[in-house]
């Protein structure tokens, strides 16, 4: 499983990360409280949050080749919907091992 990770610096974190849950809920198994979220996009993908005061961490994992940037894409892309009074600036992907 390919795994990639992202830290966005923002002091509304929390609140981006339960309205991308709450986004995805109507057509996946959400599952979030006030500091974590998961969307299990299929079975071999998903996008893991951890929010906190400072931010929000993205974390994605996928089993598929050639999946990752596309996911990236997709999670960077809705969470710039929902903070576009805010500048997140360059979101950075890291791999993580």
């Amino acid at each position: 499983m390919a795994v990639s990770t992202a830290r966005i610096a923002s002091p509304n974190g929390r609140r981006y990360m339960t309205q991308l849950c709450k986004h995805w809920a109507h057509k996946f198994e959400v599952a979030y409280d006030e500091t974590q979220g998961l969307v299990p996009f299929a079975a071999d993908r998903r996008c893991r949050m951890a929010a906190d005061a400072e931010g929000l961490t993205l974390t994605i994992e996928t089993g598929e080749d050639g999946q990752m940037e596309r996911l990236q894409g997709v999670v960077i892309d809705h969470l710039k919907r929902f903070a576009f009074r805010e500048d997140l600036g360059e979101v950075v992907w890291m791999p993580a091992g």
